[in-house]
């Protein structure tokens, strides 16, 4: 039997994707929610691997009961036919039917508009096809590490891969670490660590708390997050972690692991002070310098961006008809800005595809709380900086693009020797970006060496493909007048 209500297709199970599906669902949409992981959730309402039958999983999380309330309407639109949840589905392409070729007037919504590619399972083989009337991108954010000599020692992880780590997994990546870097998320990773037994020898600040003093009036209107804040001061308190303000990791000692880490006071400037490094015994580095949106997608499909964010309006629509965006690909902003994002475009999206104006009334409050939290994480941006002087650290010896072992050297020679100014040409240089993370994880660092601003880097798919995977989605494109292919998953 055909199920003639609009398809909305949301990329990405996180607060946005959870709280749009919700939404586009409880108004008459049919929904497929498409994911990565195993488990609903993202990163910040990640849980433990089913097998590991953890008896209090709330224990590594906070905001636990509105966790609850999404997974357990998640799973009642999933059992009334409402959702289509497929878990472990990496997405590499969204594919958008033009108006013209679905022979639809200008102003009108073709059916099955968009074709979602993706690959399924940890191998990321076989192919599956999704289309939809409309897609919504929930897709996240990702860690921005800033290198320094000795950071690909083993011992030394991101702060949301060792968050990620004890979430997932309930398993510690070592005895005693150091939580360095700047930016939000490395309270709740020095605490959870510290919860779980991990002596934490040292959180490591690079930004100046005086600097908070000046952003009152944003701090004032979201007292939940100061509350927030507090509590994980307490717990520093209580767990005897040492917190280093304006300090920053000057290096990472050892050789097949990580015996050490030396650490420095920053002066105003940005710069390591003389005379102020002191070298903490660790086996554990976990070191972030804040998030970046996940926009490749977004990119692909055609969408404005704004800076390195995805372009949105009050509804969260893009400007690419049919397609909405929501949560950290719209800018980095925490969990609470996630869910009010999402709920806005899944209720926007449902009115539209149902073929009514949506009533921006029926989303008031997050819509305000929008409006609070986007002013709140403007204002920590400005105080959660890298320090301005982080290249000095960079050596010559220092790999910078881990995938393919460039180094600082070789992007300063490409920089002062070969006149390389932008991202791109060191990339065609030095091979910098050219590997597998695709200059996601080196591109920071080597816009940084160039003395040029990241700009986002279109790329034709969101992760490696499969030549044999590209092959059949041709041929399922030619033979698509014709029948559906066995891979295309039916409606």
């Amino acid at each position: 039997m055909t199920d003639d209500r609009p398809h909305l297709a949301v990329i990405g199970a996180g607060p946005a994707g959870l709280a749009a599906t919700v939404a586009a669902a409880a108004h008459g949409v049919r929904v497929t929610l498409i994911d990565s992981a195993a488990r609903a959730g993202g990163q910040f309402y990640r849980q433990p691997a089913t097998e590991l039958n953890a008896g209090r999983p709330q224990a590594l999380h906070h905001q636990w009961r509105t966790w609850e309330r999404l997974s357990t309407s998640l799973a009642g639109h999933v059992e009334a036919g409402r959702v289509r949840h497929l878990t472990g589905h990496h997405v590499w392409l969204v594919e958008r039917r033009l108006r013209q070729e679905a022979g639809t007037p200008d102003g009108d919504c073709p059916r099955d508009a968009f074709t979602v590619h993706a690959l399924l399972g940890p191998e990321q083989q076989n192919p599956v096809e999704v289309r939809a009337d409309a897609v919504l991108l929930a897709t996240g954010g990702y860690e921005k590490v800033l290198p320094f000599p000795g950071w690909t020692v083993p011992g030394v992880l991101t702060a949301g891969g060792a968050q990620a780590m004890l979430k997932g997994t309930l398993a510690v990546p070592g005895r005693t670490a150091v939580v360095a870097g700047t930016g939000p998320l490395l309270l709740p990773v020095a605490t959870g660590l510290a919860a779980a037994g991990v002596e934490v020898a040292a959180l490591v600040e690079s930004a100046d708390p005086k600097a908070f003093l000046r952003r009152t009036r944003a701090l004032a209107a979201q007292p939940g997050k100061v509350a927030e804040g507090a509590r994980y001061a307490a717990q520093l308190l209580r767990h005897r972690v040492k917190l280093l303000t304006r300090h920053t990791v000057v290096q990472a000692h050892g050789d097949d692991r990580l015996e050490a880490v030396t650490v420095a006071a920053l002066d105003i400037d940005g710069r390591v002070r003389p005379g102020t490094a002191r070298r903490i015994a660790c086996d554990t580095l976990a070191v972030g310098h804040g998030m970046l949106p996940h926009t490749d997608l977004a990119e692909t499909l055609g969408c404005r961006l704004d800076g390195l964010d995805v372009q949105v309006d009050d509804e969260q629509r893009t400007d690419v008809p049919g397609v909405w965006a929501a949560g950290e690909t719209t800018g980095i902003g925490g969990a609470a800005l996630s869910l009010a994002e999402g709920h806005i475009a899944g209720r926007s999206a449902a009115a539209r595809l149902n073929g009514t104006e949506p009533d921006p009334r029926t989303w008031a409050p997050a819509a305000k709380s929008r409006t609070r939290l986007r002013e709140f994480f403007a204002a920590l941006d400005t105080v959660y900086a890298p320090p301005a002087r982080w290249t000095d650290l960079v050596t010559d010896d220092t790999v910078v693009c881990r995938c393919e072992e460039v180094t600082g050297g070789a992007i300063r020679e490409a920089v002062d020797g070969l006149g390389a100014g932008d991202v791109r040409t060191v990339k065609l240089l030095t091979r910098a970006g050219m590997g597998w993370c695709q200059g996601r994880m080196c591109g920071p660092a080597v816009a940084g060496l160039a003395g040029c601003e990241l700009t986002p880097s279109r790329r034709p798919f969101a992760r490696p493909v499969p030549l044999g995977v590209l092959a059949r989605a041709g041929e399922a494109e030619a033979d698509r007048s014709a029948a559906a292919p066995p891979h295309v998953l039916p409606d």
